[in-house]
């Protein structure tokens, strides 16, 4: 009996010292209320999940043991809402509203989403940028004229979107922050080259990296990565702008 009470009491006292994560969200989304919600990875090439839970009144709760620091993602059933996910020991909360998202309580998950903040902030001037260009079209200015002003703008916005990746990778390579960046938002050759020329060892070593780096040098790239870096609108985007939508 005493053994059986000993094993219990080493057992409780294994698990007290793992690090885990507590996960709170909350939601004014009604299309969220009722679902179920996933924490997904990739592993061995494929998404799996590795946690879940229900949206119950615009509150759900993940909770689990850590292997290691991870990024994850969130998903409503197969579909992803978008939102990465840093696993790390302590409090992560998690807010979906209409018009924003937001992960915040534990260092990483911070850091990820300032970045993401003005990254969004790129991205958002790019549009106004398309609209600007639009609607010069519409009030009858020179092609050329508004080629030369819009393209000078959207190199400078493309300029500022390379230098914000760039560091960040460079300053979170020892962290799984600069990897999932990397092969998220990389997408020049000149860009993939120097970030790899000013990484640690640490980060060239990473298998998710240098997989990635040996694809886009062979010009193999997955489309991953051009998902969510600031790109020129395409001619259908244009037509929908003209149109007013």
């Amino acid at each position: 009996m005493n053994k059986i009470l000993y094993a219990f009491v080493v057992l409780a006292a294994l698990t007290s010292c793992a690090e885990s994560y507590n996960i709170k969200g909350t939601s004014s989304v009604s299309l969220l209320d009722g679902s179920k919600l996933y924490l997904k990875t990739v592993k061995a090439g494929e998404l799996t999940s590795i946690d879940s839970c229900e949206v119950v009144h615009g509150e759900f709760k993940f909770a689990g043991l850590l292997d290691s620091v991870s990024v994850v993602n969130l998903f409503m059933d197969d579909r992803s809402l978008d939102m990465p996910v840093v696993l790390e020991q302590g409090d992560i909360s998690i807010r979906i509203d209409e018009a924003s998202q937001k992960v915040a309580g534990t260092p990483l998950n911070e850091k990820l989403y300032e970045f993401k903040e003005q990254h969004d902030q790129l991205v958002n001037r790019m549009v106004e940028l398309s609209h600007r260009d639009a609607q010069m079209l519409l009030d009858g200015i020179d092609e050329a004229t508004i080629a030369e002003e819009i393209g000078r703008e959207r190199a400078h916005i493309l300029g500022e979107e390379d230098s914000l990746v760039t560091n960040f990778v460079i300053e979170n390579c020892d962290n799984v922050l600069g990897p999932t960046v990397f092969v998220m938002m990389c997408t020049s050759i000149p860009q993939i080259e120097h970030i790899m020329t000013q990484a640690t060892e640490r980060f060239k070593g990473n298998p998710m990296v240098q997989e990635f780096y040996q694809a886009a040098t062979k010009g193999e790239a997955p489309a991953a990565a051009s998902e969510e870096t600031v790109g020129e609108p395409t001619d259908d985007e244009v037509n929908k702008i003209l149109n007013g939508e």
